[in-house]
C-alpha cells in the first residue's frame, strides 16, 4: 500500500473517531500567522481545511522524519564533519522540525476524549 492511501486511510478513521465520540470544536492548525500565533479551525473534523490541515501534517512529520534520518548519518561515527554552517543549518531545521511535531502532537492531544469525561459517560 502506498503512503498516499495510507495517509488517507488514517485521517478517514479519525473522522471517524471523532464523530462517533463527538469530538467538535476548534482545531489548532499545523500553520501559524504571519506573526507567529497559532491558527484555529472551528471545525467538525471534516470539510477542505481539514482535509488540509491532516495532508500538511503528515508532509510535515514525513519531513521531519528524513530530516532525523539525515541527521544521525550526519553524526555517526566515521562520517565527515560538516562545518559550522552546515551544522547551523542541520540544527536550525531539526529546531523547525521538532516545533512542527510538537503542534501536531498538541493538535492530536486536544481532539483527544478526556478519559474521566469519557469515564463518567459511561458509568
Amino acid at each position: 500500500m502506498n503512503r498516499h492511501r495510507s495517509d488517507a486511510d488514517r485521517v478517514r478513521r479519525r473522522e471517524l473517531y471523532d464523530a462517533a465520540t463527538g469530538v467538535v470544536g476548534p482545531r489548532l492548525l499545523p500553520w501559524t500567522t504571519p506573526d507567529g500565533n497559532p491558527c484555529y479551525l472551528s471545525t467538525d473534523g471534516r470539510g477542505y481545511l481539514s482535509t488540509l490541515a491532516d495532508s500538511i501534517e503528515a508532509v510535515q512529520l514525513g519531513m521531519g522524519e528524513e530530516l532525523v534520518e539525515h541527521a544521525r548519518e550526519v553524526l555517526a561515527p566515521g562520517a565527515r564533519a560538516l562545518s559550522a554552517t552546515e551544522y547551523r543549518w542541520l540544527a536550525s531545521r531539526l529546531a523547525e522540525a521538532l516545533t512542527d511535531a510538537l503542534r501536531v502532537a498538541e493538535s492530536r492531544g486536544q481532539r483527544l476524549p478526556d478519559p474521566q469525561e469519557e469515564a463518567a459517560q459511561h458509568a
